[in-house]
């Protein structure tokens, strides 16, 4: 029989988790679901061109009952197996902090290794690439590159964090290296990742965007660094990002226009200032 204390993909609830509130969201949810799970086989079905040091094991998901080693069908096994297979095909990547929570994400989802792997593989190799080599450049690039658009599209936020002297790296790093995992509630994660496999990383600036366009006036009243890191860590809770599938029609509206050319030349740009101040 399935416990009540922990939701469907095994991560433990609060004790103080209202269970009236998330059965009315998830009975409009699960018709979402259903939809969008024909549209998925109908795309995938008709069209091909969608295929667009493991140490840190015991603190993969230490609320979720499948990353237990006292667990029946623990998946500790599954993630060492997918973590090493990876690190032999990709020598140049290895093993980089943040890996265990995607390939762990990968495991609860597919149950399968071999899928988990290349999945993987996809991500790292071609989704993102940069993110995960020994020195991280896509990574520090892309936070950069939030920078340069907030600068843009919220000014009010961008002179906060420079008069606070609040990094970027400081309050989104963990975003960007576990896409999103452990930031924003399972549902959500999951909406993010089906557009990331789609349509790559773009959505990972969509999704930042919004949390910081809907947040903007709090992080405008921030007087020190520490106030402005508690609003990022309390813009990742609540109803707005509880609410997945609302949560996803709006990172594709509140943002407005975010084109692939704007991205390149952005990442250009940070690459080449991240490069030079680390010559």
């Amino acid at each position: 029989a399935e416990r009540e204390d922990v939701d469907p993909y095994g991560f433990e609830r609060s004790e103080d988790f209202d269970y009236s509130s998330y059965e009315e969201l998830m009975s409009v949810y699960l018709a979402v679901l259903t939809r969008r799970s024909i549209k998925w086989s109908k795309l995938l079905k008709g069209k091909h061109r969608v295929q667009k040091n493991v140490k840190y094991l015991n603190r993969t998901f230490p609320d979720n009952i499948h990353f237990r080693k006292s667990s029946e069908r623990s998946l500790l096994a599954s993630l060492y197996n997918v973590l090493r297979a990876y690190g032999h095909h990709n020598p140049d990547v290895g093993y980089c902090q943040g890996m265990n929570f995607i390939a762990g994400y990968l495991l609860l989802i597919t149950k399968d290794e071999e899928k988990s792997f290349w999945l993987m593989d996809a991500l790292i190799g071609r989704i993102l690439p940069d993110y995960y080599t020994p020195v991280m450049l896509g990574l520090k690039t892309d936070q950069e590159v939030l920078g340069e658009l907030v600068r843009l599209k919220a000014p009010g936020v961008w002179r906060t964090m420079l008069d606070n002297n609040v990094l970027w790296s400081l309050v989104v790093s963990r975003w960007f290296i576990c896409l999103f995992i452990d930031v924003l509630p399972v549902e959500t994660v999951l909406r993010i990742w089906d557009c990331l496999f789609y349509e790559g990383s773009k959505i990972l600036f969509r999704v930042a965007l919004t949390l910081i366009h809907r947040h903007q006036t709090e992080i405008q009243t921030a007087s020190s660094l520490p106030d402005v890191c508690d609003v990022f860590k309390r813009m990742t809770r609540g109803p707005f990002v509880d609410e997945s599938h609302a949560f996803m029609q709006r990172i594709f509206t509140e943002t407005g226009s975010l084109s692939r050319t704007t991205l390149t030349k952005l990442r250009t740009k940070c690459r080449a200032k991240l490069t030079e101040e680390e010559s």
